[in-house]
C-alpha cells in the first residue's frame, strides 16, 4: 500500500513511511495538546522534502517503507490570512524552517465565502473597494462548503492538504448550515480521497465538540489522531493516540503500541517515547 508521510519521522516510520495514500484523517486534539502543531509539521516538513531542502534531512531524515512526497502541498483556511498563519507557525518552530518550508506551499483563503453571510463587515475580511460584479458574484450564494468542495476537486489528486480548520466549519453550521451537510461532505470526501490518492488531513478542536459530533465525524473519515493532555501528579503532558485507521492501526496493534509521549520544539511535532502494553 503506498504511503504518503505526515513529516513527523518517528511516527511516519512507526506506521510503515506514513498514512495510507487516499485517506482523509481527522486531527483531534484539545486546546494545545499539539493538533494544531502537527497539521503545521505536517505542511512544512513535507515543502521541504517537495524542495530537495537540507533541512528536511536534517530534521526528518530519510524516507522510509513505500513512502512517497505529495506531489503539491495546499494549506485551507476559513478564516486566517497567510501571514498571520506563517507568525503563528514561528512561535512554535524555528523561523528558518517555516520560511523554507513554506515556499512550496500553496496557501489558499475561502475567508470571503466563509464571512459573506454573516454580520461581519465586508472590509475585515475583503480589504479594498467593492464594484457591482463582485456584489452579483456575491449574492449568487456560493457557500463555504461549496467553494472548499470545488477547491479539494480541482487540487486535493496526489496532493498534501491540510484544512485549518473544521472547527470553523463547524460554527458555520451552527448557524447556516445543517451539521449533516457537514458530515454528508466528509463522507463524499472520504469516498473521492481514495480515488485521488493524496493525503486530506483535518484539524479540529475537540473541546467544542459533543461526544456525537466527535464521533460523526470520526466515522465519515478514514482516521484519527486524537491529541489529549495528560496529568500526572503536578505537571501535564501532551499524547497522541491513534484511534480508527484503515492500514495503520492494525500495525500498531501489532506491535502493542497504545500511545504515543510527544513534545513541540523548534523542530515541531514529534514523539518523544512510543508507550506499549507491558
Amino acid at each position: 500500500m503506498e504511503r504518503m508521510p505526515l513529516g513527523v519521522s518517528r511516527l511516519d516510520r512507526t506506521i510503515g513511511g506514513g498514512a495510507p495514500a487516499g485517506s482523509v484523517v481527522l486531527a483531534a486534539g484539545e486546546s494545545g495538546a499539539g493538533a494544531r502543531e502537527f497539521c503545521y509539521t505536517s505542511a512544512i516538513m513535507n515543502g521541504l522534502a517537495i524542495a530537495g531542502d537540507e533541512l528536511f534531512d536534517l530534521h526528518y531524515g530519510d524516507l522510509t517503507g513505500a513512502a512517497t512526497v505529495p506531489d503539491e502541498i495546499h494549506y485551507v483556511s476559513f478564516t486566517d490570512e497567510r501571514n498571520a498563519v506563517i507568525d503563528e507557525m514561528t512561535v512554535v518552530m524555528d523561523d528558518d524552517l517555516v520560511s523554507a518550508g513554506m515556499d512550496d506551499v500553496e496557501y489558499v483563503e475561502l475567508a470571503q465565502e466563509y464571512f459573506q453571510l454573516t454580520a461581519v463587515p465586508r472590509e475585515w475580511y475583503a480589504p479594498g473597494p467593492t464594484d457591482i460584479t463582485e456584489l452579483g458574484h456575491n449574492a449568487g450564494g456560493t457557500n463555504v462548503l461549496e467553494a472548499f468542495a470545488d477547491y479539494l476537486t480541482e487540487h486535493a489528486a496526489g496532493n498534501l492538504v491540510v484544512v485549518d480548520s473544521i472547527t470553523d466549519l463547524i460554527a458555520v453550521a451552527d448557524h447556516h448550515l445543517e451539521w449533516s451537510d457537514l458530515t454528508v461532505l466528509l463522507k463524499g470526501l472520504a469516498r473521492a480521497s481514495h480515488r485521488w490518492g493524496g493525503i486530506i488531513l483535518l484539524l479540529v478542536n475537540a473541546d467544542v465538540l459533543s461526544g456525537t459530533q466527535l464521533g460523526r465525524l470520526k466515522e465519515a473519515t478514514d482516521g484519527t489522531f486524537r491529541f489529549e493532555w495528560e496529568s500526572g501528579g503536578s505537571e501535564r503532558a501532551r499524547t497522541l493516540v491513534v484511534e480508527q485507521f484503515r492500514g495503520v492501526l492494525s500495525r500498531l496493534e501489532d506491535e502493542d503500541i497504545v500511545r504515543f509521549d510527544t513534545e513541540v520544539h523548534d523542530g515541531g511535532f514529534d514523539i518523544s517515547n512510543v508507550r506499549k502494553i507491558r
